[in-house]
C-alpha cells in the first residue's frame, strides 16, 4: 500500500452518514474489506471507493 489514507470505521460512518453499527456489519459480513491494526480496524480509501462503486452497480441492477 503506497501513501493511501486509512480510515477508522467511525470516519467511514461519518463520511457515508450511516451508523457505526452499519459499517461494523459491512465489515463483519465481508462486504467492506478492512485491516486489523492492533485493536482497531482500518479501511483504505481505495477499498471504500470500490465498495461504493459495487453498491452503486448493485442498486442499478435492483432498480431494473
Amino acid at each position: 500500500m503506497t501513501n493511501k489514507q486509512l480510515l477508522t470505521p467511525e470516519q467511514v460512518a461519518e463520511r457515508l452518514q450511516v451508523t457505526l453499527r452499519t459499517v461494523q456489519r459491512w465489515i463483519a459480513e465481508g462486504e467492506l474489506p478492512s485491516y486489523k491494526l492492533g485493536k482497531t480496524r482500518r479501511i483504505s480509501e481505495e477499498q471504500l471507493e470500490e465498495f461504493l462503486r459495487y453498491r452503486e452497480e448493485k442498486a442499478k441492477w435492483q432498480d431494473e
